[in-house]
């Protein structure tokens, strides 16, 4: 009796870990997270690519504080 519950512990585990493996969602994330990593390389190299702000730290007598 006590090995029959092993062998159906063993089965159920190996049946659990082939059913969650042929999901398809790490694949999935997979490309996600790739698709992600160029979308970001790209927005980095676009904001590489423009011009710098200059920012005029000298106030003049006509600005007014916020």
């Amino acid at each position: 009796m006590k090995l029959v519950q092993i062998g159906a512990f063993a089965v159920a585990l190996m049946m659990s870990s082939l059913v969650m493996a042929a999901g398809g969602g790490d694949r999935t994330f997979a490309r996600m997270m790739a698709a992600n990593d160029r979308v970001m390389a790209l927005n980095v190299a676009k904001e590489q690519a423009r011009d710098p702000v200059v920012v005029n730290e000298k106030k003049d007598e006509k600005s007014k504080d916020l």
